[in-house]
């Protein structure tokens, strides 16, 4: 028998959590770790100090996560994953959050132009001078609307 994983004498084993409350545990701490890392990238952003409870969550999911960077005979990094658990997948999601609000990854964190949106992105397009977090969506609504905005002074297209 493995000596770590004995238990003192006289402590009784802690109840077994039911599937229903882990599920409902990993989908809270995934939310909070959604939150803190758009609060981290929209301070980092703006260049502001990061929120100290958002950085503590997005500390805590990386180091309770047991995945490990490996490379690949191509050269490339990937994710391994000590388990199929929610809280490694986590961990990952939470290391890769530090790189980027971090700047150890190449691109710039920015915020979404239009004023209906405002969500924080990474811009690793060559000039670093995006504007909106998606074209298809934010990008061509803006356009739309000034397009809009133009034609009701008269003008036509240009």
């Amino acid at each position: 028998m493995n000596r770590g994983l004995r238990r003192p004498r006289g402590r009784p084993a802690p109840p077994p959590v039911p599937p229903a409350d882990r599920r409902r545990r990993q989908l809270d701490l995934a939310r909070q770790l959604r939150e803190s890392i758009h609060a981290a990238a929209t301070a980092a952003a703006l260049r502001e100090t990061l929120p100290a409870a958002a950085v503590r969550i997005i500390d805590d999911r990386s180091i309770e996560g047991r995945a490990a960077a490996i490379l690949t005979p191509e050269g490339e990094r990937r994710w391994r994953l000590g388990s199929a658990s929610v809280e490694d997948a986590l961990g990952v999601i939470a290391a890769d959050a530090v790189d980027v609000i971090s700047g150890e990854r190449d691109g710039k964190l920015a915020l979404c132009a239009s004023p209906t949106c405002r969500a924080a992105f990474f811009d690793t397009s060559q000039s670093r001078t995006r504007k909106w977090c998606d074209m298809n969506t934010c990008g061509n609504r803006q356009k739309k609307a000034r397009f809009n905005a133009g034609r009701g002074r008269g003008e036509g297209p240009r």
